[in-house]
């Protein structure tokens, strides 16, 4: 993204992800994370602020999403989303959310075991931006992509 409105943050779910759907059926996570900063003041006293993300993961992301639990070690990129709005009592409220890239599980403290999804067909947009979140399955190529540079995943190699 050229527009600087790129976000990183490293924290713990709050909750575990919140599924749901728009109307036309496109699949949406609602993460809570929170972010944790420790730090001495000028006195040597250990000081602790913490701030609390709504993380919204669209698409396959959501859907994968749903293998995190609350407590879980995340890192998060995307970009912020400001929303405003009114309350039942006339009340304006505002929010600023991130809108997720990639949501990752942290090493630093744990290990997971990576399950791959089926590959789905060229031209499906994973981030929701079809309009479905759907997509056939397809295969990944057997025995590599016949001299494309790709993986057997079709993956470009590091």
């Amino acid at each position: 993204m050229a527009n600087g409105n790129n976000v990183t943050i490293v924290g713990n779910l709050t909750r575990d992800p919140e599924m749901r759907f728009t109307p036309n059926g496109a699949g949406q996570a609602i993460l809570g994370v929170a972010v944790s900063r420790r730090y001495q003041d000028r006195q040597g006293e250990w000081q602790e602020e913490s701030g609390f993300y709504n993380v919204k993961c669209w698409g396959s992301l959501a859907e994968n999403a749903q293998s995190l639990t609350k407590g879980t070690r995340v890192l998060v990129t995307g970009r912020l989303e400001w929303r405003q709005w009114e309350n039942q009592q006339g009340e304006k409220r505002t929010t600023i959310d991130i809108v997720a890239d990639e949501v990752g599980p942290s090493l630093r403290w744990a290990r997971v075991d990576v399950h791959r999804n089926e590959r789905r067909t060229p031209g499906f947009d994973s981030d929701g931006g079809s309009g479905g979140g759907g997509g056939a399955a397809a295969p990944a190529p057997a025995g590599g992509a016949g001299g494309t540079g790709y993986d057997d995943f079709g993956e470009e190699p590091f």
